[in-house]
């Protein structure tokens, strides 16, 4: 049986349910940290830089509330992971809806159509400083989408699916 213990301490700086959810299942034993940042105050124009710019926004704005001194004096390092994803659509970069009728509008929109999600990781080595990050994009092709599952997304707060983390 492989060994779950990790040689570092992790601090997930997401509220993001699917990120929880891959450490977890992983074995890994994580703390959850959210960062309090207005998203709307950072743009960029380029998607790929703004997931950037959000997950290090996130990362340090997380650290401004750890006492890093304790960490750095620790013998084992502490990660810390923030992260952030946008959806392209007709290369604009999409908010979440601001309703329930301009989120019908969106994913009525991407049926029979396509998008991207752009994402971002980064991972901050709170012991040495040292920090690194990456961002991917996917493309995604849709099949047309009946109205009644766009109404059940919508109704079942899955919105998340199509739109900013």
């Amino acid at each position: 049986m492989e060994d779950k213990t990790s040689q570092f301490k992790i601090i997930l700086g997401s509220s993001s349910l699917p990120r929880r959810k891959i450490l977890a299942e992983m074995g890994y034993e994580f703390t959850l940290m959210s960062a309090d940042i207005d998203e709307k105050g950072i743009r960029k124009e380029k998607p790929e830089e703004l997931v950037m710019a959000l997950a290090e926004a996130k990362a340090d704005a997380i650290l401004h509330r750890l006492p890093v001194g304790d960490y750095v004096k620790e013998a084992e390092p502490t990660l810390l992971i923030s992260s952030d994803q946008v959806v392209v659509y007709e290369g604009v970069i999409r908010e979440k809806p601001a309703n329930e009728e301009e989120a019908h509008q969106f994913i009525k929109g991407y049926s029979g159509g396509h998008a991207a999600t752009v994402g971002s990781v980064l991972v901050t080595n709170l012991k040495t400083g040292f920090r690194k990050g990456e961002w991917d994009r996917v493309e995604i092709h849709f099949h047309e989408i009946p109205d009644e599952v766009i109404e059940k997304l919508i109704e079942e707060g899955a919105m998340s699916l199509f739109f900013t983390c």
